[in-house]
């Protein structure tokens, strides 16, 4: 299907109008939200435009396009000032370097028939002179081919980026998370120029009206030159895990990949062409991008901080049932697993309304107790106390009435709605972070009770710990929220 006839994306300035590729991916869709948010007028080109079409604001388009077949790109780039190239054939399973080369040919003909002035390209770091990666090396040349297009490019050149959800990001994150040992081999001691993602996002919007009267690359990256396993250590310090890392000279690409399959999220595949592109040492030689542009990137203790950080506000924003929906019911068992996180997630309907729904909730804790197996919440609040915890000896402030800050045995309340949403904080001895949030929603007409259960395991040791734990986690949690529901229906009955 094709595009229908495309009028210019509104623009009621003199800013440039913007075609965006890759606003599916990471660094294109943190991209699309902050041109957004400076009102540039964009449309974006996607393979499957009803994935992306509800990420963006109204005032953008989204239309059908395949960098692969040129024909489709001739109408998307009507009207177009400055156009991204955020797009590669990482995940694919065919000959990704033909793919890309034809694919930036494509894209940079389109662009040269209908006049854009300028194309955008995020590429990777590496000395052109080494024996590089079948994948680093297919990235500089799509940067080459950009850059003789006869349409004037920025090639932004970039090492190791440092964001929650990066590919990068993830493998350190679930590797130090999860393995107190880790065999480390040779890619792991490789120098490196880690770049903030916020930072890589300056660069790029800073390249819309940076002068330019002829292609050029920039080499970009942070303040520190790096290895992997440094950023392991500062992953590790930062969240106060003891790691240790054992070297040794084997341990080939594939067999890593293999590897990291089993320990990461990350796809054998996508693995190994990663790990064939980090074993290239990737540090800054050429600073021009420093002197040129207007930014000072961040060192990597403070962009790793600030990615932990984002994860954390991403969780607490985030409503964990909607959250678990998106990946539709809950399959594994002990839990879905988000990141490092687990959850566990239960819900009933109820024949009352949202005040008679929450309102045991509201009552949940101290004298009322926890509505399942009272003993042993009073047993685990016992141990709790004897390992140097606030036990359950703190009650609650109130019995009838919550506020956030308000302690309720040994849970903190960290989020309260009244009649809708009430989350707690654990704040007994744990290997790990807890949380239990308890909500009432209307559903088509009826009444649900949602209660979620989610865990933030320290290390491997916090992961062993809510596995053995969770058959009597199933136990008191069904429990719980069934004599929820009984004890609404009981005070229904008492009344009527």
């Amino acid at each position: 299907m094709g595009n229908p006839r495309l009028i210019p994306p509104t623009n009621t300035t003199n800013k440039p109008t913007i075609l965006l590729t890759g606003a599916t991916g990471y660094i294109g869709g943190r991209l699309l939200k902050e041109l957004e948010n400076r009102g540039y007028p964009v449309r974006c080109l996607s393979r499957r435009p009803e994935h992306l079409k509800s990420r963006v604001a109204t005032p953008a388009q989204v239309v059908r396009g395949d960098v692969l077949d040129k024909d489709s790109l001739k109408e998307a780039f009507e009207g177009i000032d400055v156009a991204y190239y955020l797009v590669h054939s990482m995940g694919s399973k065919a000959d990704f370097e033909e793919e890309d080369r034809r694919a930036a040919t494509n894209f940079s003909e389109a662009a040269k028939e209908k006049g854009v002035k300028r194309i955008i390209y995020l590429g990777g770091l590496g000395n052109e002179n080494e024996n590089l990666s079948t994948h680093l090396r297919s990235r500089l040349e799509v940067g080459r081919i950009l850059r003789e297009s006869g349409v004037p490019t920025i090639e932004l050149k970039a090492s190791i980026i440092i964001g929650s959800g990066s590919l990068s990001f993830e493998m350190i994150r679930n590797l130090v998370e999860r393995l107190p040992v880790m065999v480390t081999p040779k890619w792991v001691r490789v120098s490196a120029q880690p770049i903030f993602v916020d930072d890589i996002l300056r660069y790029l919007i800073q390249s819309i009206n940076i002068p330019l009267k002829k292609s050029r690359s920039y080499e970009v990256g942070g303040t520190d030159v790096i290895s992997y396993g440094g950023l392991m250590r500062e992953y590790a310090r930062q969240r106060g895990l003891k790691r240790w890392m054992i070297p040794v000279p084997f341990l080939t690409p594939w067999l890593s990949s293999l590897w990291l399959n089993l320990i990461t999220p990350l796809y054998a595949r996508i693995g190994r062409k990663l790990i064939d592109s980090i074993k290239h040492s990737s540090a800054v030689r050429n600073h021009d991008g420093l002197k040129e542009f207007d930014i000072k990137p961040i060192g990597v203790s403070e962009a790793m901080s600030r990615a932990i950080k984002k994860e954390e506000e991403y969780w607490n924003e985030t409503s964990w049932p909607d959250a678990l929906s998106s990946v539709g019911p809950e399959k594994n068992w002990g839990g879905v697993k988000f990141g490092n996180r687990i959850i566990d997630h239960r819900s009933l309907v109820i024949s009352a309304g949202r005040s008679e729904a929450f309102a045991p909730i509201r009552r949940i804790g101290g004298n009322t107790g926890w509505y399942y197996v009272n003993t042993l919440w009073r047993l685990r609040g016992f141990v709790d106390y004897l390992f140097g915890g606030v036990g359950l000896r703190r009650g609650r402030r109130d019995p009838d009435h919550i506020r956030v800050g308000d302690s309720l045995d040994f849970w903190r309340v960290e989020a309260f709605e009244d009649d809708a949403r009430l989350r707690l904080f654990a704040e007994m001895k744990l290997p790990g972070r807890a949380w239990l949030e308890l909500e009432v929603k209307d559903q088509n007409g009826q009444t649900e009770i949602h209660q979620t259960a989610i865990f933030d395991p320290l290390g491997l040791f916090g992961q062993l710990y809510w596995y053995i734990l969770y058959p009597f986690h199933v136990l008191i949690f069904n429990g719980m929220l069934r004599n929820i529901v009984k004890s609404v229906e009981r005070t229904k009955k008492n009344e009527s």
